[in-house]
């Protein structure tokens, strides 16, 4: 299901950003990513999320990241440690699959994660476990 079909479109305050491969939706602590069918999210489409990303938060801050893979496309899994060598603000994954395909890419891409990367089968699972991640707790 895409966000802006579900009932969290009109609940979570948010702002979205039209790249020319996708959607994605700015939240206080999370970005939810939507691309398009048959793209290959490269390096320089990760540069263009990282720009926006630091153009939206100002200064030091900390993120999830939220993949709502409605549309099959491709990236390369090692990608995930070149960020992590190059950037540190993102803190935890969810990767929301609605098939066995993408489940198994998922799977690929949690080996090469250097930090939490969990697969979901459905968006409120995805958004239930980033609002309960402690680095976000409101205690």
């Amino acid at each position: 299901m895409r966000f802006q079909e579900s009932k969290y479109f009109n609940l979570l305050e948010h702002s979205k950003i039209e790249f020319s491969f996708g959607d994605l939706y700015f939240f206080e602590n999370f970005i939810l990513s939507e691309l398009h069918e048959g793209i290959h999210f490269d390096w320089d489409k990760i540069l263009e999320v990282i720009g926006a990303t630091l153009d939206y938060y100002s200064g030091e801050f900390e993120i999830a990241y939220i993949s709502n893979r409605v549309n099959s496309y491709s990236t390369d899994p090692q990608l995930w440690q070149r960020f992590h060598q190059e950037f540190n603000f993102i803190s935890a994954i969810a990767t929301v699959t609605y098939n066995d395909f993408g489940y198994i890419n998922a799977s690929i891409e949690k080996q090469f994660a250097k930090i939490s990367l969990k697969r979901c089968d459905h968006l409120e699972e995805a958004l239930t476990w980033v609002k309960h991640l402690r680095e976000f707790s409101q205690n």
